[in-house]
């Protein structure tokens, strides 16, 4: 397929494909994805090998948000029956990382619920980051706290924060109609803060909200063009008493397209399988290793995971192996936040709106069997009495 080919050529080459070529990748037909997949595996290999780097969540508060971000269990009004609780102590956080550590982890996440974190927050986020580097040598700690006010992304920098996490979701065009507590700029602003303060950027996007083709498309190349280290794919998890809780419209096969077009479109960058891959990849999740080099170990924010032991299990069978915490993530060239010329060259060029195009494909049907099933909310781990999974 000469479409695939291009689009391993200018990946191999690090050069951003057009968004009519993004587009095409999740019009392909289920007949051609064993063809898109391992296209996309091609690229992933040249930048990143075998590796799989392990990332673990602690969430350090749970619920009670004021935001009303339509797609999340913690927010404003939600009737999901997830754990609610207030912030963990530092060493209560400390030793449920040491769990992820323990199970492989290279990354642990500290996340808390809410608009952002007060300046006695930050304080008590930044002792949370001592105390889990000094406990656990060579971890990398990602902070993800929502919108950060001037001076706070310096000080977790200076407490040892290696990263901050702030999703972007989706394009901006349809942002407002998941959130109307803060808008796509204000996302924007705190990856640019983060960056500034010398932490890595993540930050990525959520599919399956009813989104077309071409709104993801504009998230990713918003993506793109904030040169985030870091993009985790999330997949809605539809949990009820949640706006979104009828949104099934996911398959395996889409999400494995979707993936892929990430990858095409960040092919230097850390791509990260995460919340959801369990409900919507479900027997093909291995399939999705070809595309990204990084994932969740054991449970998310406020629902349950697979196994971490299910975990390792399934990136051995599919011949890939855990990257240590001796092994560098990027790729050498990525080290020094210095873009590729012909990358920054490419995106400039294709500055139009995917939302512009003819491609622009329309909103996925549902699946003819809802799975909720499949949504199990989180129950052990932090916050609780119970061991983590990990």
């Amino acid at each position: 397929m000469d479409l695939l080919n291009a689009l391993v050529d200018k990946g191999l080459r690090r050069e951003v494909p057009t968004r009519e070529e993004a587009l095409a990748v999740l019009a392909t037909s289920d007949d051609e994805l064993l063809d898109v997949v391992a296209a996309a595996g091609k690229v992933r290999r040249q930048w990143f090998g075998r590796r799989v780097k392990l990332n673990y969540l602690v969430n350090l508060k749970s619920g009670l948000c004021p935001e009303d971000c339509s797609y999340c269990s913690q927010r404003l009004g939600s009737k999901a029956e997830i754990l609610k609780y207030t912030w963990l102590k530092p060493d209560d956080a400390s030793k449920a990382a040491a769990a992820g550590v323990a199970g492989g982890a290279k990354r642990v996440c500290l996340v808390a619920s809410g608009r952002g974190p007060t300046d006695k927050d930050v304080a008590r986020v930044s002792e949370t980051i001592s105390t889990i580097k000094e406990q656990n040598e060579g971890v990398e700690v990602c902070a993800c706290l929502g919108l950060l006010s001037d001076g706070q992304a310096e000080r977790l920098r200076a407490a040892g924060a290696d990263a901050y996490n702030h999703n972007l979701n989706t394009s901006e065009a349809t942002y407002g109609d998941i959130c109307t507590t803060h808008d796509f700029s204000d996302r924007v602003g705190t990856v640019q803060q983060a960056q500034a303060a010398g932490m890595s950027a993540c930050s990525g996007l959520i599919a399956g909200m009813g989104e077309t083709d071409a709104d993801l498309v504009d998230v990713v190349f918003a993506l793109r063009e904030l040169d985030p280290d870091s993009v985790p794919v999330n997949f809605l998890i539809p949990f009820e008493g949640t706006p979104l809780a009828k949104e099934w419209n996911l398959t395996p096969q889409r999400c494995l397209r979707i993936l892929a077009m990430v990858r095409f479109v960040c092919p230097d960058v850390e791509v990260r399988l995460a919340g959801g891959r369990e409900v919507h990849l479900r027997s093909m999740q291995p399939l999705a290793l070809h595309l990204v080099n990084s994932i969740f170990l054991g449970d998310y924010l406020t629902s349950e995971g697979q196994a971490g032991k299910d975990d390792l299990a399934m990136i051995a069978d599919a011949g890939f192996e855990v990257e240590g915490t001796d092994t560098t993530t990027l790729p050498e060239h990525r080290r020094g936040d210095e873009p590729a010329a012909e990358a920054v060259a490419e995106a400039g060029a294709a500055s139009v709106s995917a939302s512009d195009t003819a491609e622009t494909a329309g909103v996925p049907a549902p699946s003819d069997e809802t799975r909720r099933d499949l949504v199990a909310v989180r129950r052990r781990g932090a916050g609780t009495d119970l061991p983590p999974n990990a």
